[in-house]
C-alpha cells in the first residue's frame, strides 16, 4: 500500500460533527479523484464486487454538517463486511491526505437504490477541512485500549502500538491479536459488553471494524518492513467471545528471516 496511508494514521480523526472547519467546499475535481482513488485501493477479498457513490449529505439521514456522503456498496458474500471495512479505511486515510474530514456513519440510510447487484452497506460523511488544526495533534492521547490489552505474546514495535488506534463502531475496539509465532487476529466480544449498539447490530458493525483493523495491520507491517503471508477465515457473525478472522505468517522482520 501507499506509505502515505501510514503517515495519515497519526493525523486522522473522526469528525463526529463538522464545526469550525472552514468554508471551503470539495471541488468537482476532488470528487472525481475520490472515485478514481477508490478503484486503485487493494481489496481484502478481490472476489467481492464493491463500489462507491457520492451524494449530497441531505439525501441521507446523516446530519453531521458534512457536505457529501460517500456510500459504500457491496455484493453480499462471505467476508463482505470485513472487505468493506478494509477498503473503507484506505478511503478514510486517503481523505485525510486530501484535507477532507470523514466520519464513518454506521446508522446511515439513503434514498439511493441498490447499485447494480450490490447493496448499500455503510457511509462516510465528508467535508473539506481548511483549518488543519482540526485534525489530531497527538494520536497517543486518543482513548484506546493499551497494546497489552489487545495483543498477547511478543509485540512488534511500530505495529502493536499503532494498530490499536484503528477506528471502530462506538469505539468498541473488538479485536485481539495472539502472537504464537504467527499472528492470529480475532473478533473479540467481551461478555456482557456491547456499548450503545443495538444487540442485533453488534456483530455486523464489528465485522466491518475487523476489516478496518486488518487494514491497519497490513499498513503497519508493510511500513515496518515485515513481510507476511495472510490467511483469512470465515466469520458468520454471532456473539461468540472470540472468532478467528485472519492469521499472519511472518516471513521477515526488517530483512531478518523469521521462519524457514
Amino acid at each position: 500500500m501507499d506509505k502515505t496511508l501510514y503517515e495519515m494514521i497519526y493525523k486522522r480523526k473522526s469528525f463526529h460533527i463538522f464545526r469550525n472547519v472552514g468554508n471551503e467546499s470539495i471541488s468537482g475535481a476532488e470528487l472525481d479523484d475520490i472515485q478514481n482513488a477508490y478503484t486503485a485501493f487493494i481489496p481484502l477479498n478481490p472476489g467481492i464486487k464493491t463500489a462507491i457513490r457520492i451524494v449530497p449529505e441531505e439525501q441521507t439521514n446523516c446530519k453531521r454538517g458534512g457536505e457529501y456522503c460517500v456510500l459504500l456498496y457491496s455484493e453480499k458474500k462471505d467476508g463482505y463486511l470485513q472487505n468493506i471495512g478494509y477498503l473503507g479505511e484506505q478511503l478514510d486515510l486517503y481523505l485525510v491526505s486530501r484535507n477532507i474530514g470523514a466520519l464513518w456513519f454506521g446508522i446511515g440510510k439513503t434514498q439511493e437504490k441498490p447499485f447494480e447487484d450490490m447493496e448499500f452497506v455503510i457511509m462516510f460523511s465528508v467535508r473539506k477541512i481548511s483549518d488543519g488544526s482540526k485534525y489530531r495533534k497527538d494520536m497517543f492521547k486518543s482513548k484506546r485500549k493499551s497494546a497489552e490489552e489487545i495483543w498477547e505474546g511478543e509485540q512488534i514495535p511500530g505495529v502493536s502500538d499503532i494498530v490499536r488506534f484503528a477506528p471502530s463502531a462506538c469505539n468498541s475496539q473488538p479485536w485481539l491479536v495472539k502472537n504464537n509465532g504467527e499472528l492470529s487476529v480475532y473478533r473479540y466480544m467481551k461478555p456482557g459488553k456491547r456499548g450503545i449498539m443495538p444487540a442485533d447490530k453488534v456483530s455486523f458493525y464489528n465485522r466491518i471494524d475487523i476489516g478496518i483493523f486488518i487494514c491497519f495491520m497490513d499498513i503497519c507491517l508493510e511500513y515496518n518492513g515485515v513481510e507476511f503471508e495472510k490467511t483469512l477465515y470465515s466469520d458468520a457473525g454471532g456473539d461468540k467471545e472470540l472468532v478467528l478472522n485472519a492469521k499472519y505468517r511472518l516471513c521477515s522482520l526488517q530483512g531478518e528471516k523469521l521462519h524457514e
